[in-house]
């Protein structure tokens, strides 16, 4: 940095995410497009241009590490502000205490994302961050267009004679839509504050509040099982929209193989002399064949120091480390031995001992049978289990084509 110049704007994005949760248990870690409502939340303010630092705010170990896995830090909530009256604020601004003692500085901006909004875009989030941070407001949201006549029962008012009332129109007036002033609505989305006034306010709007347009076909909240279910619905075609959700060969130097649970069924068959067998699927060696043929490095790595896994490497022809107790630390060697940057690699993987090689690559996959906290920490995840051709998915993925 040169002298003199002016220190960056520390911007604290925090996802609130409690354990507890009545209409959809366990709602945090529910999957849309196959990722948990979390990690989605994570992944977006990880991606955003301005934010520097995200923190999951929970008190539930599985959700704490599918948010590590997903590259958050996390704060451990306390119980007095967990539970089903506990404010998003209480959350934000404990988070924003303890992330001021862990790094030694306090954040300038303060984002609070809700991830049970699971159509939340980079773009939601980078807007409500800039209106604050360079924009002149004092906090921001995400609000979308529209067009509804809004209602409330008479009943709610003292004269409930006439019924029914407009709430944001007159009943005996009904005029066209150009022809009414544009309503917008809150989307519960993503909200930014500056984080001084937000500490002495105690709310989330202070001061001047500036309104973040978004894409109201995206607007959607999971609050009971309906809405969860209307999420996965819509996720082929939403999430089919989002640039670079699945690899491809611009993204990827290398590809690293698990072997159990990804090549395999997980399963082992073993006969009554103790040997040991299991079953793959020859569409996958097909995949593997491709992706050798097109230049890229493969790799199988394993914990286990099995023959099957050795003959299984010979016959696809390509390199195996196996017997390995750190499997992270041996995937950075073999990279550092390639040259190749970890960034640059696609690991796939299907179970914990998984996680710290996830961790360390920029292109975490986990197959579809993966365990829940594999898959959430994945940034891309199978539709076929592992042992059922995984591994082609993933070749068609990176070389664009369906193999055959």
């Amino acid at each position: 940095m040169p002298p003199n110049a002016p220190t960056p704007r520390t911007v604290l994005a925090v996802i609130p995410a409690r354990g507890g949760s009545k209409g959809v248990p366990a709602k945090n870690l529910a999957t849309v497009g196959g990722v948990p409502l979390v990690v989605r939340a994570v992944r977006e303010c990880l991606a955003a241009r301005g934010v520097t630092h995200v923190v999951v705010s929970t008190d539930d170990g599985a959700i704490a590490e599918a948010a590590r896995g997903a590259g958050a830090e996390v704060v451990e909530r306390p119980g007095d502000i967990a539970g089903d009256t506990a404010t998003s604020e209480a959350a934000v601004l404990h988070a924003m205490d303890v992330h001021a003692e862990r790094h030694g500085r306090e954040a300038e901006v303060v984002l609070l994302v809700q991830c049970t909004s699971p159509f939340l875009t980079r773009e939601d989030v980078e807007g409500v961050a800039a209106a604050v941070a360079g924009g002149g407001a004092d906090s921001a949201l995400t609000v979308a267009p529209f067009h509804g006549f809004v209602w409330r029962d008479g009943g709610d008012v003292r004269d409930a004679a006439d019924g029914g009332y407009g709430v944001n129109h007159d009943k005996a007036y009904r005029p066209r839509r150009q022809d009414r002033p544009q309503d917008l609505l809150e989307t519960g989305a993503a909200y930014a504050m500056r984080a001084d006034g937000f500490r002495k306010a105690g709310h989330r709007f202070f001061g001047r509040t500036e309104l973040v347009r978004t894409d109201p076909a995206r607007v959607l909240e999971v609050d009971d099982p309906h809405d969860l279910a209307r999420a996965r619905a819509l996720a082929p075609l939403l999430d089919g929209e989002r640039p670079g959700a699945l690899p491809t060969r611009d993204d990827v130097d290398a590809v690293v193989l698990d072997f159990d649970g990804t090549q395999t069924d997980d399963r082992v068959y073993v006969d009554s002399d103790g040997r040991e067998t299991v079953a793959v699927h020859r569409g996958d060696g097909l995949g593997i064949a491709a992706l050798r043929r097109a230049g890229l490095p493969l790799l199988i790595l394993s914990t286990e120091e099995n023959p099957v896994v050795a003959a299984r490497a010979r016959k696809l022809r390509i390199p195996v480390l196996h017997g390995v107790d750190r499997k992270d630390l041996a995937l950075k060697q073999w990279c550092e031995e390639q040259g190749i940057a970890p960034e640059r690699v696609l690991y796939v993987g299907n179970d914990v001992n998984d996680l710290p090689c996830f961790g360390l690559v920029g292109w975490p996959v986990a197959v579809a049978s993966a365990h829940d906290v594999v898959r959430g920490a994945a940034r891309a995840v199978t539709s076929v289990p592992g042992g059922a051709g995984a591994i082609r998915e993933i070749a068609s993925w990176i070389l664009g084509k369906e193999l055959s």
